[in-house]
């Protein structure tokens, strides 16, 4: 008893003497097998828009066409997050929350609510939770300032899953959600497969997705897709990063672009992300990309394009520029936006 309670104490006593550190991912031992890490980020971003189509804080798959041309700007840190994980042997538990989920207004407060990202357990090979879908290589997200930057052309997706790992190949199953169609009747899990290849060099993945679709009218749809990946080494430090997505993919890609299903018949979908990053000094770096995505039945086609420059100011803090567009070209429209970011990796 008095064993617990003293190591109680000094768990007590060094979350408070070690607050500051603890925001600055610091790792906190407890037993030979107990570890607590905090982590996350504060961001805080302003942004410009202008043009035809309607400001968001940050671009996704879709969009609102205006009538005419408006220009807005906004300052906020809803973005920031914050991630704790508690390691016991072999038995790993990590929880991440942000602040995008909404609420509060630009009147009073600017309030927002806390949303939950990640919540997973994992114990060996296995892992039981909400996280990062297996059909996405998270090393080929660009390094940018909008949010996820191009999402058009990426594989995006969070969500409760199963998955089994054994060296280099994954496998899971996933949660089903006919987007477009009925959901009531999602009674079989998404499957995914996926396959990465590592070196020097940097990573390549090939991943396969199979699932099945209710449409409105009761007929089952099995559909499947696939991609290729990866985050390849070039020059010093630089680096190129590209995703391919091709098939029936849905909401597994390009931000909400276009649907699982369309008028009941199942959309079919290509779309693409290529960024390249430049180190101009150990610490100044650009990333230029270009993401794209085109559905077969709806004719959605959405592109966006960026440009930045980072630099760290310290090793934590980070200070960012960027410029693009946002088009949604089906339509005819498009906004241009700038953005400038600072980032204090905690």
């Amino acid at each position: 008893m008095l064993k617990q309670s003293t190591s109680k104490l000094l768990l007590i006593s060094s979350l408070c003497a070690f607050t500051n550190a603890a925001l600055a991912g610091y790792e906190i031992k407890i037993t030979d097998q107990d570890t607590i890490t905090f982590g996350g980020y504060i961001k805080v971003n302003a942004r410009y828009v202008d043009g035809d189509v309607a400001y968001q804080d940050f671009w996704t798959g879709t969009g609102t066409a205006l009538a005419k041309s408006n220009s807005q700007f906004r300052i906020n840190a809803n973005e920031t997050r914050f991630n704790t994980k508690y390691v016991h042997g072999d038995v790993m538990g990590y929880i991440e929350l942000d602040f995008l989920g909404g609420g509060g207004n630009q009147i009073i407060s600017n309030s927002a609510n806390p949303r939950l990202r990640h919540a997973y357990i994992k114990y060996q090979n296995i892992l039981a939770g909400q996280t990062w879908t297996t059909f996405m290589n998270t090393s080929a997200l660009p390094e940018t300032s909008d949010y996820a930057g191009a999402t058009v052309g990426i594989a995006f997706n969070r969500q409760g899953q199963l998955r089994y790992t054994m060296g280099n190949f994954q496998f899971s199953i996933e949660n089903p959600e006919t987007w477009g169609g009925d959901t009531t009747n999602d009674d079989i899990p998404d499957v995914i497969a996926k396959y990465t290849f590592k070196g020097d060099w940097g990573n390549v993945s090939i991943s396969g997705l199979g699932r099945s679709l209710t449409t409105l009218t009761g007929n089952s749809e099995t559909t499947f897709g696939a991609s290729i990946a990866g985050r390849l080494k070039t020059i010093g430090k630089d680096d190129l990063r590209f995703q391919f997505h091709k098939g029936e993919l849905g909401r597994y890609v390009s931000g909400g672009a276009a649907k699982g299903l369309y008028n009941d018949k199942v959309e079919d979908m290509t779309s693409y992300l290529v960024a390249y990053r430049h180190y101009w000094t150990d610490t100044l770096r650009s990333t230029l990309l270009y993401g794209e995505v085109e559905a077969d039945l709806s004719g959605a086609e959405r592109s966006q394009w960026s440009i930045n420059l980072f630099q760290n100011l310290t090793s934590k803090l980070a200070v960012g520029a960027e410029v693009g567009q946002f088009s949604m070209d089906e339509q005819s429209v498009d906004s241009n936006y700038g953005q400038i970011t600072l980032k204090y990796t905690l």
